[in-house]
This record gives structure tokens, C-alpha cells and sequence, in this order.
């Protein structure tokens, strides 16, 4: 969902703080914004390499990197490709793609493969390499080397693995046996900083209920709704229109539902620091969702009384698979989302408000070498009531959320919940005297929040970081400020 996601934070970031009227946690901001895909710049200490950030080539297949086992060279893009993949037994059978070329060295430095760019030969002896050098990027593989590939056959969520036997040729390529592995092995000790938007063209969305509708806007012109107005770029959309279980007792007029929309511009952010001065596994480490979001709904009529927890209805699932490329390295981000409308109610307030909701959000996982993995989150939120009304005593609670899950090649990383509300309660009280004679009296309150919750995940282990022993909690998050109050006496 487009229309919820994002990012990467530098290691040892604090902890988690999120306001309703406008703060946050403190957050990574020095990611610059990615340029020309697969660029590899030297670092300062002469030994790592600075990877761009930027999100995959469209329309065309992504090439797939690869870490030879002899570790003379560093990963380098390739013209091999994953023709197939079996999960249940970790075969694969990799085959020649088309010819891309790999990174070119720095002016007058040898390139990876030992050979002087000018000439083809080894600076040191004036001669080819040999047969124990790293061998060019699109040879075949080797027991040991090390396979990052986009989305292939049967690996729908791309693939990370290394190659642990040779089983032999196939009609399709070279069959290999294949382990789970880390992108420590492909990223090495270099170092990556960047946020990559998601393409809204790229989600795909399932209705779970009727009345739910989708835009996007990725070129100019796109519109939305009867008045024919203008999304903004890269953002996406939702507009949903729903009944939700009125009360037994309430009256045909007072028949509850939830409309409005939710628009997300979701971003991922992504930072490596493989630089660990001979340690094993990464300095520091980031994944993350990001982006800007608001929300504009309704709820009217008397919703039904919730026993327990509060009734939930799921609307939509969004799903996306963006291929970021990290230098040579294609990295597979799997976002998921569950947009939902959330009622919880006494059975007696009718009410009638709308609300206007507009902020941004950041959620993830920071991880520095012997601090461990950290929770990261933060929001600025504001909320406006335009229409607010409550009749009869009582309580209700509305939420238009999304439940958002981000992580690498398939394995999930973070998980969040993310739900602006709208809660009223009302202590009104009818009257009637002997003469014929009613009145009303009474006072209603209505308020405006945000909860937010979610996880780390074990599978953050991708990064090459030790793996910890349980899920870590984002945890649980509440703002919560006044919308507007009334009283009535008639």
C-alpha cells in the first residue's frame, strides 16, 4: 500500500516517541537521496565503499549479484540469473542472462579482478591473471559463492542464498544445492544509506469488503472522487464506504457506518555498515517504513455493543515486492498492508463526526555491534474535526488503521499497527413531567489519538547481526488530545 511504508535509520537510534500534536523519536536523517542506481564510491578509510541506494530499473530484469567463494574480488553484478528455485529442497538451477557489465574501478586502480583496466593485466607482474584469480562475474558458480537475485521462478520474493554443491548441467543452466545466508556475505565491510519510495504502480490491492475503491498517481492527472480532485504523485489511495453492525434496538435512521479514505505515500529506508574492524557481522544496520499519511472518514449512527475486544473489519491488503538496488546488490523489500476500520461501542450513543488526519510516520529496526537491535519509531500527527455530535449516554471509539509488516526477501522484519481515532462519550438524560412537558440535559466530550504498537522480528538476522532470542516490542503508543465538547439543555 502505497499508501502506507518506509525505511532505514543509522545505528543506535533511541527509543520510541510519537505525538499527537507533532514530535518523534530521534531519527536518522543524514541519508541522502539516492543517486544513479549501483554507484560504489570509496570510503575514507580506503576500505569500504560507500553503495548508493535507489530503487531497481523498471521494465527490465534486474541482473543478480554475486560473492565468489575465492574472495579475491568484491560482489559484482552478473549476467547469470536464477532460472529456477525450489524452497522445500534449496535447488536452484542458475543460468546466463544477458551481458551487464559490472563496476567500473577507479581511474588508474586496478579492478577487482586484478587486472589493470587499460590493459587486462596484473599491475604487479604485467601479466593475465590466472586461474586462481576471481573469475568474471557471469562464470559459472562455484561451492561457495554467494546468490542475491530478484523475484525468479519460485522465489517470488527473490533470492538470497549460497551455494553449498554443484550438482551438475541442466537444459536451463547449472543446477546447485543452496543454504540460507546473510547480506553481510554480499555486502561485506562495505557501507549503504538510503530511502527508495514505493512505485503505487507496483501494489497490488485485494477488496475485502464492497465499496472499496483504488487510485494512484504516478504521472500527471490522475483524479479521485466526484469532485474530480488531483492525488499527488507517488501517493495511493483508498476510498472506502462501509456499514458496520448497528445496534438491535437503534432506529433505521440511526444505521452505523464508516466512510472516508486513506492516502499513503510509503517509502523504504535501508542503511548497512559493514565496516566492524574485523568483527564478524555488521556495524550497524537499518530497515524501516516511512511516508507521509492522512485519512479523511466519517462515523454516524449507532454501532452495535462490542464484547471483549473491539470489533475489527479489514477492508483491503496491499502488498508490494520493490527491488532496491545497494550498489551490485539487488535487495527484495516485502511491505504489507491491511487497511481496517476498528468500532468499539456501548450500544447506546448515536453519533455523527467527521475527521481530517494528517502527519507522517517512521517505523523500524536500528541495530549497532554490541548494542543489539532497537526499536525505532516516530509520528507528527494533527487532527481536525469538522462535524461532531452525541446523543443519548454512553461510548464509542472509531478507528480507521493499517497494520503494516516490512522485511527482506520474504523474511519479515518489523511489524506495526497504526490507527488515528476518533472517541466520544456522552451523559445526556431525557425527561418528561406530567403536563406533557419534555426536556434534554446533558454533555458530550469528543476526542482525537493515535495508538501505535508492532515487533521486531527474528528474521532482522538477515543483516548478518546475531539473532535474539524473541521478538522485541515497538511498544504500545497512545496520543491523545480533545476534539470538541457540547452541551445541550432544551
Amino acid at each position: 500500500m502505497r499508501t502506507l511504508a518506509r525505511r532505514l535509520l543509522i545505528p543506535g537510534l533511541t527509543a520510541l516517541a510519537l505525538t499527537a500534536t507533532g514530535c518523534g523519536s530521534t531519527s536518522h536523517t543524514g541519508a541522502a537521496e539516492p543517486a544513479a542506481p549501483a554507484a560504489v564510491t570509496p570510503s575514507s578509510d580506503g576500505t569500504s565503499q560507500q553503495l548508493d541506494v535507489a530503487a531497481a530499473p523498471q521494465g527490465t530484469s534486474t541482473p543478480a549479484a554475486v560473492a565468489r567463494a575465492d574472495g579475491k574480488g568484491r560482489t559484482e553484478k552478473s549476467a547469470l540469473k536464477v532460472a529456477s528455485y525450489d524452497r522445500a529442497t534449496g535447488r536452484a538451477v542458475i543460468a546466463k542472462g544477458a551481458q551487464t557489465p559490472g563496476r567500473s574501478p577507479a581511474p588508474g586502480k586496478p579492478s577487482e579482478t586484478g587486472r589493470s583496466p587499460e590493459t587486462g593485466k596484473s599491475p604487479e607482474t604485467g601479466k593475465s591473471p590466472d586461474a586462481g584469480k576471481s573469475p568474471e562475474p557471469d562464470k559459472p558458480v562455484a561451492v561457495g559463492d554467494v546468490i542475491a537475485s530478484a523475484p525468479a521462478p519460485g522465489a517470488p520474493a527473490g533470492l538470497l542464498a549460497k551455494v553449498t554443491e554443484v550438482v551438475g548441467k541442466t537444459d536451463q543452466g547449472t543446477e546447485v544445492k543452496t543454504a540460507a545466508t546473510t547480506l553481510a556475505a554480499v555486502l561485506g565491510d562495505d557501507k549503504a544509506d538510503g530511502k527508495v519510495p514505493v512505485d503505487p504502480a507496483a501494489v497490488t490491492v485485494e477488496p475485502l469488503t464492497k465499496g472499496v475503491t483504488f487510485s494512484w498517481a504516478k504521472g500527471p492527472g490522475l483524479t479521485f472522487g466526484p469532485e474530480g480532485a488531483k492525488l499527488p504523485l507517488g501517493n495511493l489511495r483508498l476510498d472506502v464506504n462501509a456499514a458496520v453492525d448497528t445496534a438491535p434496538d437503534a432506529p433505521a435512521s440511526a444505521g452505523a457506518s464508516v466512510s472516508g479514505f486513506v492516502q499513503l505515500a510509503p517509502q523504504v529506508e535501508f542503511a548497512y555498515d559493514g565496516s566492524a574492524g574485523g568483527a564478524p557481522g555488521p556495524r550497524g544496520a537499518f530497515l524501516g517504513m516511512s511516508g507521509d499519511w492522512s485519512s479523511q472518514w466519517k462515523l454516524q449512527g449507532r454501532a452495535a455493543a462490542s464484547t471483549g475486544a473491539p470489533k475489527r473489519i479489514p477492508f483491503a491488503k496491499l502488498h508490494s515486492s520493490p527491488v532496491i538496488q545497494v550498489g551490485p546488490v539487488p535487495v527484495v523489500v516485502n511491505l504489507d498492508l491491511t487497511c481496517y476500520i476498528q468500532v468499539e461501542a456501548d450500544g447506546r450513543v448515536t453519533v455523527e463526526v467527521q475527521q481530517d488526519v494528517k502527519g507522517d510516520f517512521k517505523v523500524g529496526g536500528s541495530y549497532a555491534s554490541g548494542k543489539g537491535w532497537t526499536p525505532v519509531s516516530a509520528s507528527n500527527v494533527k487532527s481536525t474535526p469538522v462535524k461532531a455530535s452525541v446523543t443519548a449516554t454512553g461510548k464509542v471509539k472509531g478507528a480507521i488503521g493499517a497494520e503494516a509488516s516490512v522485511g527482506l526477501y520474504g523474511a519479515v522484519g518489523v511489524t506495526a499497527d497504526f490507527a488515528p481515532y476518533v472517541r466520544g462519550e456522552g451523559d445526556i438524560k431525557a425527561a418528561a413531567s406530567s403536563d406533557g412537558k419534555t426536556s434534554l440535559e446533558g454533555a458530550w466530550v469528543l476526542y482525537g489519538g493515535f495508538d501505535l504498537s508492532g515487533n521486531l522480528q527474528l528474521q532482522l538476522s538477515l543483516f548478518g547481526t546475531p539473532v535474539f532470542e524473541r521478538k522485541i516490542p515497538l511498544g504500545t503508543l497512545n496520543r491523545e488530545w480533545a476534539l470538541s465538547t457540547g452541551h445541550i439543555k432544551r
